[in-house]
């Protein structure tokens, strides 16, 4: 089989092949490495990479040992927000730009458990703050559709590997849509689960901290499936765990009589660049042609309310959890602003607004379990604007409206995120302008066996991310 083609598989084809010794994963790292070398240079997702004849070896000598797992011999890059052993760590961030963990985090760890071959970091924005992945350390992630433009954050690099095939999957992390704004900004799948399925580190607060949770991404939804099924499970360590499933044996439904709101621009409140929208609602088609029945229905929960309570609760995560670097002004001096920003707002927190915020959440933590009582899925754009420049740093308006926020132009994200439901990003083709646009499938919180598996049947009516980016 030619290079390109392997590079151009799923990483469930390639474990197939492998599994039956078809292809060796030697093969497999030698096609990788080509189309990094080639690719790589102008994209800028991978950083961080081993020495290539180093990789070589480890992938020789997968060749002739026993299978460990789903990813045995397969090319991973990992986030550069989760540590891995022996290979640098940076968090975006010049306060790191030589650190070399001793230990794997533990979503690191269970992806080198499967056997996994690491092969370096995905880029992201310092700290994973903001949805454009560029940093002072390694520069920014370009898109693969368009290089001019980003891939978005934080896991751009990831969502730029994945569509430029210099992985089969990758993962992400995902507090304010960089699992999804990513995704949709680069044509594949991204997938937020059930808060609790996919476990952090012991490390900080851990009972409060449960806006963000880490997941897969892909070009499938069975690649999606897998790579979750290896991510989920409890780590004894850390509280709120969630039960996992055969997520990849569960992937067969039929979406005859589901009932699916589509919720548009939240009835106003959120703004879109022209053309987003319309593309999203012709994707809606899809949905009713496999049975399933599309409604629009009017906003469930105040937004403005949403925004104050999510960005109170960031604050004040972002804001403790940051504190030590603020506090030592040499190192504030290499913080980029906008994480000066986030502190700033939580150190003039009270608890009374913490409290007002935990509040509003669970009232809307009540009202969409109503909602999902009525409707299986709801639907909802992605991103608010198509993948910018890639020299700015956040878009400042749109379509007039100005952004009072680094952040405030993917406010769209935010209902899901406070909840922490499950949420795939769909992609659902590309708008005048070349580019890509994807919405969020979510459904009720622990069903992401059910959200995947009607994201599988909408992916093999459509299979978007089959149209690759422009040569590179």
């Amino acid at each position: 089989m030619k290079q390109a083609e392997l590079c151009g598989l799923s990483a469930s084809d390639l474990a197939r092949l492998i599994a039956g010794r078809e292809v060796k994963p030697s093969e497999v790292m030698e096609a990788t490495l080509a189309r990094i070398a080639a690719v790589n240079p102008s994209v800028n997702a991978i950083v961080s990479m081993p020495d290539p004849d180093a990789l070589m070896d480890q992938a020789r000598a997968a060749d002739q040992a026993a299978p460990q797992g789903w990813l045995h011999g397969i090319p991973l890059a990992v986030k550069d927000l989760v540590a891995t052993k022996g290979i640098r760590t940076t968090w975006g961030s010049p306060l790191h730009a030589d650190h070399i963990p001793q230990a794997d985090d533990i979503l690191a760890a269970r992806m080198r458990g499967a056997g996994a071959i690491f092969i370096g970091k995905t880029n992201t924005p310092e700290w994973g703050h903001g949805s454009h992945s560029f940093n002072p350390v390694f520069g920014a992630t370009r898109n693969p559709y368009d290089l001019t433009r980003t891939a978005g954050g934080s896991s751009g690099g990831a969502a730029a590997a994945v569509a430029a095939r210099l992985t089969a999957v990758a993962d992400g992390s995902d507090m304010m849509g960089s699992l999804r704004n990513p995704a949709a900004f680069c044509n594949v799948y991204g997938f937020r689960p059930s808060y609790g399925l996919v476990p952090a580190d012991a490390v900080g607060d851990s009972f409060m901290a449960t806006l963000a949770t880490e997941g897969p991404m892909a070009r499938t939804v069975e690649d999606i499936a897998r790579l979750l099924t290896v991510q989920a499970g409890e780590n004894p360590t850390v509280p709120f765990p969630r039960p996992t499933e055969p997520f990849a044996d569960l992937l067969h439904t039929d979406l005859r009589g589901k009932r699916i709101a589509w919720l548009g621009d939240w009835g106003g409140a959120y703004a879109f660049e022209d053309g987003i929208l319309p593309l999203c609602e012709a994707a809606l088609t899809t949905f009713t042609t496999l049975g399933a029945t599309v409604e629009a229905i009017s906003p469930p929960f105040p937004a403005e309310k949403l925004w104050t309570a999510w960005t109170t609760l960031r604050a004040m995560l972002n804001s403790n959890g940051k504190r030590a670097l603020y506090d030592d002004p040499a190192k504030r001096a290499q913080l980029k602003p906008e994480t000066v920003w986030e502190i700033e707002q939580g150190l003039g927190l009270t608890a009374d607004a913490v409290y007002a915020a935990s509040e509003v959440r669970s009232r809307w933590y009540a009202r969409a379990a109503k909602l999902f009582q009525t409707y299986d899925a709801v639907l909802m754009p992605s991103a608010q604007v198509w993948p910018f420049p890639v020299e700015w740093r956040w878009p400042q308006a749109i379509n007039g409206h100005p952004m009072d926020t680094y952040h405030r132009w993917m406010e769209v994200v935010v209902p899901v995120s406070l909840l922490g439901l499950p949420s795939l990003n769909i992609p659902v083709g590309f708008g005048a302008n070349g580019l890509p646009m994807g919405m969020q499938l979510v459904t009720r919180f622990g069903t992401d066996a059910a959200c995947l598996a009607m994201g599988q049947q909408y992916h093999l009516a459509t299979d978007w991310p089959n149209h690759r980016p422009p040569a590179l």
